[in-house]
């Protein structure tokens, strides 16, 4: 498997992972200038009154752990880009005052067993 093939089944198994947990997808591989979001999502809050908030995903996805854990990839440099497209998305999208965080979705695949998925909430801040 390529890097790129690599890449695309992690965004599906972390696409098909949020979904699972009651988030909506809106929006795959979102680009701003040099920068790209893997996953622009919404998760509801329990209380529908509460609304909630705008998610922006990171996949990190790994063969194995020869290169180290796939979430140790998302250097201060690619928080740095994905800040910068997530202001774009909210300005695009009218969307400045609304609630968003930025998660990452750290996934391994084996040959032998079904993929390691880790998600780490509020992964890091936009400040």
């Amino acid at each position: 498997m390529d890097t790129r093939t690599i890449g695309t089944r992690g965004e599906d198994l972390a696409a098909a992972y949020l979904e699972q947990q009651g988030y909506r997808i809106l929006a795959r591989q979102y680009r701003f200038e040099r920068a790209e979001i893997d996953l622009v999502c919404f998760e509801p809050a329990p209380r529908p009154e509460d609304g909630g908030e705008i998610v922006f995903v990171e996949v990190k996805t790994r063969r194995g752990l020869g290169f180290g854990r796939p979430e140790e990839a998302v250097t201060p440099e690619k928080q740095r880009h994905l800040i910068r497209a997530a202001r774009a998305y909210l300005y695009e999208h009218h969307l400045q005052r609304a609630r968003c965080r930025f998660d990452v979705i750290a996934i391994v695949l084996h040959d032998d067993r079904p993929p390691e998925i880790e998600h780490f909430r509020d992964a890091f801040w936009a400040g």
